[in-house]
């Protein structure tokens, strides 16, 4: 018996080599393609940061104004152009859903606080560096950073309704940085990804005094987190 254990363990030594040398590499000629598109999708959490003004300090006509994260998706499409073996340009046109929640606590006796839910339509426009590791068969990790521009096709700067609380603007220019990871398949390859993005422009649409928070805030930031898959060929 203790033979025949021996014999067997022998037999799968023996066969690791072997099947090492099956592995099948998909996609083998795809670093040699000088540019290449993809897909894009994902789910984004974004907040706005914010800087009180001296005003929200000094006076008590709030207790608290706190932001708070919500949930929102991404649709766009991927152009990459290799630059060198392990560099790629990388163009991701998107659009991204996303809304941001701010709660805000009046100073009063009762129930005096307020929920509000700022809903953004964003034209995503990054341009990114992608460095990437030394291929593993069918697996490579990749870093990225670059800079984006978002234009919000749903800001409220120029609204005229009376029951805003809050303006902002539709421009906003950003850094992200972020990293992934690429699974070559027989015919595309699959990159799950995760990114900051942060935008560095201050959204804060102040020409409307009479709203609620205006005098409040100072500087109004947007940063989101993006958990993406794209699809490549």
């Amino acid at each position: 018996m203790r033979r025949s254990y021996f014999l067997i363990f022998f037999l799968l030594l023996s066969a690791f080599p072997v099947l090492a040398q099956r592995t099948i590499l998909n996609m083998s000629e795809h670093d040699d393609k000088p540019y290449y598109f993809g897909i894009t999708f994902g789910i984004n959490y974004s907040v706005y940061q914010i800087q009180y003004t001296q005003a929200f300090a000094n006076t008590d006509t709030f207790k608290r104004i706190q932001p708070h994260w919500q949930p929102g998706f991404n649709l766009g499409l991927i152009g990459n152009l290799k630059l060198s073996n392990f560099i790629d340009l990388r163009f991701v046109p998107s659009l991204a859903f996303a809304e941001k929640n701010i709660e805000y606590e009046y100073n009063i006796p009762g129930d005096s606080t307020l929920n509000k839910t700022i809903e953004s339509i964003y034209l995503h426009l990054p341009v990114q560096l992608k460095f990437k590791s030394d291929r593993i068969k069918n697996f490579r990790f990749y870093g990225l950073t670059g800079a984006k521009f978002d234009y919000d096709l749903a800001a409220n700067a120029r609204s005229h309704r009376t029951d805003e609380f809050l303006k902002v603007s539709p421009v906003d220019f950003g850094y992200e940085v972020g990293f992934g990871f690429e699974f070559f398949n027989p015919s595309f390859i699959c990159s799950p990804e995760i990114k900051l993005s942060q935008g560095l422009t201050n959204q804060l649409f102040s020409g409307d005094k009479h709203l609620p928070l205006n005098n409040a805030i100072q500087n109004l930031y947007t940063r989101m987190i993006v958990f993406s898959v794209h699809l490549e060929g």
